[in-house]
């Protein structure tokens, strides 16, 4: 882009920080703030803009330890009943179901890497003429919270969240009465135009199409795959089309049973973008169709579950999907922290939690029998006599702790690098399913008056940087409230799942990983004020004005890998590598998200009981 762009979009307005990178490898953590409008507390994690995720200092010394350092602890003396290596969800309730267990004076310490806890459940927090505003940079909602096991539904009243509560605090009607829709916006680099069109509520796939810059063949074919019933698959039984489905790619179901124009497939292909992090080429036919996406409603398939559907896919119970908090889960792992360290947020209640702000000093103090250690990557785990050695590098400097038992919380795949004593099966299960990459960006507007005009709440770009943009949840908890009205500013979110089209599951995740680490935020910010100056052109969003600040949460890691039935063989009953990689070895017991290769909150939860399980019986 020319200077003259860069200006336009904001680019030269006085900041306070701001990210760049030098090839692969970052060299200052920062944010791009106007000065004059937002106000931010470096010293308090939510409040911090710019990169954030995995953000710089959080992974170099795993990165190190990957390519062979290796790393001699100083002992503290340090001993504890329990020592959880992760501080996400899954690390928190290990704590907590292990202090459940072991009564109130169990020593416990949990690690964590990060400058803030909740692993990928991770607070922003805006402040604009003294008001904050909250948007979640990570695990986003509780999801039908009525299919969580027993033990997860415990866990979440124990920490004071009840559910129930949402169904007044999440205004279903605050868009609708608006009557914003969802919108597409079709970019001129892909589609030939910039346009966005609105897909209002109850009109039809073929008022749609004729307002889309798709080709006349393309929009008959639209119509054709959203709303005729032909089946493309003839001559099957349900069983053999679920089978042919499972191995097939939604592309080439697509484009050789289907048989639709190639625009269709563009407009199409960045679809299951924001669940699986690839396009329509590296997601099965048969995930497509459990999750009702057109050209399936001729083939007469029988509804449920199916051999080779991803769990994602999956039918769940019919429940609103409304139980978000401001911050998303990260209010989850608030609401643990302040069980086991009452004195660390103040307040009783989950409504009182969302505006409680957090003292990061009483996490680790000393004496205390739960202790939580931010900044502090483990590098070694072994298991000595009666004990297990922690050791873990704070500040450049690394320390020996000791613990009875050590649940591994962490990504799976760092395991085998602090535990090489482990089988070789295990090690080669653990590091079987790659996490997904994915970015979360909450920019701050000053008002959502464009959206308003335009009729739209959400965008869904095909052909853009960022495949999604929307307006944050209506929540208003507490004392906390949403902005209600157009006039007032807002938090968008936009979500980014860089792959590499063609390749399979893994490559295009490697692909994803080495494009987050490779780019700067001065980038991820060009290009976002970019794609949203051009969708929102036409309710006079301005981008240099409007913009107030942005946070861009990168997870090079993220999603925990799900089987994909075009790339991993179907399992028998504790073949799965998911089930070899969490076996206890010794006093290590394994739990995290990856070890039900399900990325969702109440698999961190359930397989925390599990390890804590494991130790107790």
């Amino acid at each position: 882009m020319t200077r003259r762009r860069d200006q336009e979009l904001g680019m030269d307005r006085r900041i306070t920080r701001r990210d760049f990178l030098d090839g692969v490898g970052i060299v200052a953590a920062g944010s791009l703030l106007p000065n004059v409008a937002l106000g931010a507390e470096s010293a308090y994690p939510p409040a911090l803009t710019g990169m954030r995720g995995s953000h710089d200092g959080s992974w170099e010394v795993a990165h190190a330890l990957r390519d062979g350092r290796t790393f001699e602890g100083t002992a503290t003396n340090e001993r504890y009943d329990l020592v959880v290596v992760g501080g996400g969800i899954s690390g928190l309730s290990a704590a907590h179901f292990f202090r459940d267990q072991a009564g109130p004076d169990a020593r416990i310490l949990v690690l964590d890497n990060h400058d803030d806890f909740g692993g990928h459940a991770k607070r922003n927090e805006f402040t604009h003429e003294g008001r904050t505003f909250i948007g979640y940079g990570g695990t986003q909602s509780i999801d039908t919270p009525s299919g969580f096991s027993e033990e997860s539904s415990q866990l979440l009243v124990d920490i004071g969240i009840h559910t129930e509560k949402f169904y007044q605090a999440f205004d279903r009607d605050l868009y609708r009465s608006r009557k914003l829709e969802r919108g597409v916006f079709f970019d001129r680099e892909t589609f030939g135009e910039d346009k966005l069109v609105v897909q209002k509520r109850g009109a039809g796939t073929q008022a749609f199409a004729v307002q889309t810059p798709l080709s006349p063949e393309a929009r008959k074919d639209l119509v054709r795959l959203s709303d005729e019933e032909l089946d493309y698959l003839p001559g099957l039984s349900d069983t053999e089309k679920k089978e042919k489905l499972a191995k097939t790619s939604y592309l080439t179901y697509l484009r050789e049973h289907a048989k639709v124009h190639e625009d269709v497939i563009k407009y199409l292909y960045t679809r299951p973008h924001g669940l699986f992090a690839m396009g329509i080429d590296g997601v099965p036919a048969l995930d497509c169709w459990g999750l009702g996406y057109p050209g399936f409603q001729g083939l007469s398939l029988k509804k449920g579950d199916a051999p080779g559907l991803s769990a994602t896919a999956k039918p769940k119970p019919s429940e609103p999907y409304i139980f978000h908090f401001p911050d998303g889960n990260a209010s989850v792992a608030r609401l643990l922290v302040r069980k086991l360290l009452p004195n660390a947020l103040p307040g009783h209640t989950m409504e009182d939690s969302v505006t409680s702000r957090l003292d990061y000093d009483a996490l680790d103090r000393k004496g205390a029998s739960t202790r939580l250690r931010l900044g502090s990557t483990a590098v070694r785990v072994q298991e000595e006599s009666g004990h297990v050695r922690v050791t873990y590098v704070k500040d450049g400097q690394a320390h020996d702790v000791s613990g009875q038992h050590v649940v591994m919380a962490c990504w799976h795949a760092v395991i085998p690098a602090l535990c090489p004593e482990l089988p070789k099966a295990q090690k080669d299960a653990l590091v079987y399913g790659p996490k997904v990459p994915l970015v979360y960006t909450n920019v701050l507007i000053r008002d959502w008056t464009s959206f308003d005009k335009l009729g739209v709440s959400s965008i869904y770009a095909p052909g853009g940087y960022n495949t999604g943009v929307s307006l944050d949840f209506p929540v208003s908890l507490g004392s906390y409230t949403h902005s209600r009205t157009p006039e007032e500013p807002i938090v968008l979110h936009l979500t980014r799942t860089p792959c590499a089209p063609g390749g399979s599951s893994r490559e295009q995740h490697a692909a994803g990983r080495y494009d987050l680490v490779s780019t700067s935020f001065e980038t991820f910010e060009r290009q976002t004020r970019d794609q949203l100056g051009r969708a929102l052109a036409g309710g006079g969003f301005d981008p240099g004005r409007d913009i107030l600040g942005m946070t861009v949460n990168r997870w090079p890691h993220g999603y925990a890998y799900e089987y994909n039935s075009l790339w991993d063989p179907a399992f028998g009953p504790g073949e799965a590598p998911c089930e070899i990689a969490r076996r206890p070895f010794g006093r290590i017991h394994i739990a995290n998200s990856d070890a039900q290769a399900y990325a969702y909150t109440d698999a961190a939860i359930d397989q925390a009981y599990r390890a804590i399980r494991e130790i107790v019986s």
